[in-house]
């Protein structure tokens, strides 16, 4: 298989907590402070049903995150999910605020230049199912995907992310092979 890297290795454990990635005093808001921030957001009835959703596809309202973050309200119908996708260098948090979300990620550092195709190591995949209020901080290298997996029930999500993004990458995957498919940039997320 042409262009195939080493094996992506898994992180130490401990490595996805949330003190883990702490940001500097003029560094904006730490991926505590972004957990923080997206569980109580989810706690906000009122906000979370002015989100419109939509039976074929994932919505979403832009909000103001703590300490110039980005953040996004997103409505997931049944069934859609994002597919493999990293953020560009930001580290971030979300938390489901209705319905159950699953996240699959990897539990490795991918270097983010220089490769089309990578091998993941065994041992790398994590699967998580968050219900409502549970969420999640991650660091500047998480890949995942999220999933909305219910055959018949719409989840809502509040997402955060510091610095704001200013790419995602995605990635498709088959088997232990990871394949960097495009990069998007903000400007296609309005």
């Amino acid at each position: 298989m042409p262009d195939v890297r080493t094996p992506a290795r898994p992180h130490t454990p401990g490595d996805d907590s949330p003190a883990h990635y702490t940001a500097g005093k003029d560094s904006g808001p730490s991926a505590s402070a972004l957990l923080d921030f997206v569980r109580r957001t989810a706690a906000d009835p009122a906000l979370i049903a002015s989100l419109p959703l939509d039976p074929e596809g994932r919505t979403w309202i832009r909000l103001d995150g703590p300490g110039g973050s980005e953040a996004w309200l997103i409505g997931w119908p049944p069934g859609t999910g994002t597919g493999w996708h990293d953020h560009g260098g930001s580290h971030g948090a979300f938390a489901t605020a209705t319905g159950e979300l699953t996240e699959q990620s990897l539990a490795a550092q991918l270097p983010t230049e220089g490769w089309k195709t990578l091998e993941l190591a065994d041992g790398v995949d994590r699967e998580r199912t968050l219900g409502d209020g549970l969420g999640r901080a991650f660091g500047p290298h998480h890949v995942h995907q999220v999933l909305n997996t219910s055959p018949d029930t719409h989840a809502v999500s509040v997402h955060a992310y510091y610095p704001p993004l200013p790419l995602m990458r995605r990635y498709s995957r088959t088997g232990q092979v990871l394949r960097l498919e495009e990069v998007e940039r903000p400007e296609e997320w309005t």
